[in-house]
């Protein structure tokens, strides 16, 4: 019996195709390979790939919400700081699982409320925290553009999909070799050089380095009023 061609299935087998192909080489026409049907039998469920790119980022969106089934990424207890670098942790896992995760993830729509509760929540443990909700919303925006541009920064490095603590050394793209852009840089740029290995070495490193100072900048920057 052939298998029912719906929406839930386009999407699993995009994000499986996209950590083969990426996000250029994904197309509607290569799904329907994948799927063995014609491509016109995919526009009954997407108009056009960004209909397919906004879907696929809402089921990103719904698989990590899944690993924080008590609703709060810090856990219970957990202070506003917990939960937002929680958060930006697990968003920052879940992308790195697929190739252009980044890319595919920013610029897009949510399909449906999924993220609203989420948001909701972390939005009321921010106000409850003594930030008024105009602050509270751009302490959450501010993170979360900073995870994004990080991961995409980390994904033109480490193109192959996967966590962090499982890389190889040579899944490092060739184009990012730290030394020669030294030996090139040192003479008349040597900060520029020195700073190479900081920008694109252990992204790790410079991941919570960032949240850390991100965090901190708005500890120090947003006023709040005392619960």
């Amino acid at each position: 019996m052939a298998t029912r061609l719906d929406r839930t299935l386009v999407v699993d087998t995009a994000l499986r195709l996209l950590n083969d192909v990426g996000l250029d080489g994904l197309t509607l026409r290569r799904i329907a390979k994948e799927l063995n049907v014609q491509a016109p039998a995919l526009y009954w469920h997407f108009k056009n790939k960004q209909e397919l790119l906004d879907e696929m980022a809402t089921e990103m969106f719904r698989r990590m919400r899944a690993e924080f089934p008590g609703g709060r990424a810090g856990g219970r207890g957990s202070s506003w700081q917990e939960s937002l670098t929680a958060s930006c942790r697990g968003l920052r896992r879940t992308l790195l699982r697929y190739r252009d995760g980044g890319k595919v993830f920013s610029g897009t729509r949510m399909t449906d409320d999924s993220y609203a509760g989420p948001m909701d929540d972390f939005l009321r443990e921010l106000t409850d925290a003594g930030f008024a909700l105009g602050d509270a919303a751009r302490a959450w925006w501010t993170a979360y553009n900073f995870t994004i541009g990080l991961v995409i920064e980390e994904q033109s490095v480490f193109p192959e999909p996967g966590a962090p603590e499982d890389r190889a050394p040579e899944a490092r793209d060739p184009a990012y070799d730290l030394a020669d852009r030294e030996r090139r840089l040192a003479d008349r740029y040597p900060l520029a050089a020195l700073a190479g290995r900081e920008m694109f070495g252990d992204f790790d490193h410079s991941f919570e380095t960032g949240l850390r100072i991100v965090v901190a900048g708005i500890e120090a920057a947003v006023p709040r009023v005392t619960p």
